[in-house]
């Protein structure tokens, strides 16, 4: 899997590279050519582009330098404006400078006289190029380098950043003040967190990571956060022997629904059995259990007694002794009334096998009414959630993204889905797991309840908790993208994502050679 390597991190690696002779001079050279490359391909068709390069006075301005004089080596009519005085650029970045003046690049400084009447015509521009700030900025922008950020932003032109955009925070993704809106950012190397957390992930826009010659035993180092790939969540996920039978699937108990949300206990059953589960039996109020029969045949139901549409408190020693389940599903659309909660209360102490805790569940842990299962769980909140079981704002959620993840698995013990566009899976002593997959379009309500079923359905067929709350993540939002190729990003419905997963299924383990059909 791909790593996500921090600020410091990064740096490690560099200062590694160039004590092993990859200087910092070769590194620039092979950022600039990744980034001049993706400029190319954005300018492709059009005569004569001018392009305005806007360079701060680091290393990140280094980087724009070797584009400016690719770009102007190529024939692109080149603006190369630098946001600082000559004597304030870095050893490096004044190296690259001296390379592009030889090259006929004419910079202007942010005290000549035309530097401003420049700055503020950027918008006639094809492109811009942002290598303002790189990824050591700390503390609000200020300065020039606000002035510059605030002339790119009021341009309307399309801007492609140079390892991030500037004003973002590297570690976190918060705004610096001001930051860069980009529409495509390339980062060099290994993936930086702020493309997966606080508006560093809105800001960067389309993004990609280029290599810029670093020694391949450097990349492999430890890092405490992985992006998911194919190879290996498919590795990961469970197949059958040929002589299988429905019970050596996993049989997963549900605990969810009442009167006002029954269709969450039957998109949880959906997602569970399209996941695999072998034996699927939702545990809820009769009128639950009768929309489940009406809607999967497919699934079992217990009726429970209710009190006022919700699971009563007497319901609990029903369902433990109901039978053997290898897992539960506790949460959707339970609604979080005294009865609901006494009744978890009651469950919880009597259950030991693996759970998945979501919606109201959640809701009434945060509140301390209920404590979580002491057996092996996954929590699965959204933000809005996550911010109640901690305490915070869902903006603070939202701008440390990582950070609450990890909090949250060592405050819970548990295995943590901190869901969201680039979903968190954690769990205490564990690196991070981020998810790539997934789409804007799965922005409408039910997802989460097939989440909790396909994770569920993971745990029922005995696989460990971060495994199965990270692929379940990763397969459920690779259903979204085949929805979203199919159908656009607007319209589509959880239940269609639930029936998507066999095909996204069959997507991972053919692209990573494996057999589908397994």
């Amino acid at each position: 899997m791909p790593k996500i390597v921090t600020t410091e991190q990064m740096r490690a690696i560099e200062r590694a590279a160039d004590a092993r002779g990859h200087t910092y001079a070769a590194m620039m050279e092979h950022a600039g050519r990744a980034v001049a490359e993706r400029v190319k391909q954005l300018l492709a068709g059009i005569e004569q582009p001018r392009v305005a390069v806007l360079v701060g006075p680091g290393n990140n301005g280094g980087d724009g330098l070797v584009v400016a004089r690719l770009a102007h080596q190529h024939g692109y009519h080149v603006d190369c404006l630098i946001a600082a005085r000559r004597d304030e650029l870095s050893p490096d970045c004044a190296a690259r400078l001296a390379e592009a003046e030889s090259a006929g690049v004419e910079p202007l400084f942010v005290g000549d006289e035309q530097y401003h009447e420049k700055l503020e015509c950027v918008g006639c521009r094809d492109l811009i190029v942002d290598a303002l700030l790189g990824t050591g900025a700390r503390g609000e922008v200020q300065g020039p380098i606000r002035e510059a950020i605030e002339a790119i932003n009021a341009s309307g032109a399309p801007v492609v950043a140079v390892d991030l955009p500037s004003g973002i925070h590297c570690d976190t993704g918060e705004e610096l003040g001001e930051s860069v809106w980009a529409c495509r950012t390339v980062t060099f190397g290994l993936p930086k967190p702020f493309l997966f957390q606080g508006i560093g992930m809105e800001h960067a826009g389309k993004w990609s990571v280029d290599p810029i010659g670093f020694p391949r035993p450097l990349l492999e180092q430890h890092t405490d956060a992985f992006l998911l790939d194919d190879a290996w969540v498919g590795s990961q996920l469970p197949d059958r022997m040929r002589s299988s039978h429905k019970g050596d699937s996993g049989r997963l108990l549900i605990v969810a629904g009442s009167s006002r949300y029954p269709g969450a206990a039957v998109l949880a059953a959906r997602g569970a059995l399209r996941a695999g589960a072998g034996l699927v039996t939702v545990a809820s109020v009769p009128s639950v259990c009768a929309a489940v029969s009406a809607q999967l045949p497919e699934a079992c139901v217990l009726p429970l007694p209710e009190d006022d549409g919700a699971i009563a408190e007497e319901a609990a020693e029903r369902i433990a002794s109901h039978g053997h389940f290898d897992a539960a599903v506790f949460g959707p659309g339970l609604t979080p009334s005294p009865s609901v909660a006494r009744m978890l209360a009651k469950l919880w102490m009597l259950w030991q096998g693996p759970a998945v805790l979501d919606a109201d569940a959640l809701n009434l842990v945060a509140r301390g009414e209920v404590a979580v299962p002491s057996g092996p769980c996954v929590l699965t909140p959204h933000p809005g959630e996550m911010a109640r079981l901690m305490g915070a704002s869902t903006a603070e959620v939202q701008n440390g993204r990582f950070q609450f993840a990890r909090e949250a698995a060592k405050r819970f013990g548990k295995a943590i889905v901190l869901k969201g566009a680039f979903t968190v899976a954690a769990e205490e002593g564990e690196p991070l797991l981020v998810n790539p997959t997934g789409n804007p379009g799965m922005a409408c309500a039910g997802m989460g309840d097939v989440l909790s079923g396909v994770i569920g359905a993971m745990l029922a067929q005995q696989m460990p908790e971060l495994s199965a709350a990270a692929c379940g993540a990763y397969w459920h939002g690779l259903a979204g993208d085949l929805l979203l190729e199919r159908l656009g990003s607007f319209g589509f419905l959880a239940s269609e994502l639930a029936d998507a997963l066999p095909l996204a299924r069959a997507t991972i383990l053919s692209r990573c050679g494996l057999d589908p059909s397994s």
